[in-house]
């Protein structure tokens, strides 16, 4: 016979969910301490880029399932903080993270 190797934390819908809405809240928390775009703009990316290091971490040593979920909804924060970037810069003509 032949042996079968079982995933020891096998990805399941609930482990995304949770990691979704992990990192939905944390991206939430940071987001609201910028005053304005360049302040939520650079929170973002800072929270995101510490998901991620957490996602990385969860990926090699924990639930991947979990870390699915942060960095889909990472991903999808990061895409919001770029497009209202691009927004204000369309409205005033004026790189607003500098």
């Amino acid at each position: 016979m032949r042996p079968s190797y079982r995933e020891p934390y096998p990805v399941t819908g609930a482990g995304v969910a949770v990691g979704a809405v992990t990192a939905f809240a944390w991206l939430l928390l940071f987001g609201l301490l910028g005053r304005d775009v360049p302040g939520y703009a650079w929170w973002t990316l800072f929270a995101g880029g510490l998901a991620w290091l957490a996602a990385a971490v969860l990926v090699r040593h924990g639930d991947r399932g979990v870390a699915t979920g942060a960095a889909i909804v990472t991903a999808g924060g990061w895409s919001i903080a770029a497009a209202i970037v691009a927004v204000r810069w369309a409205q005033s003509g004026d790189w607003p993270l500098w």
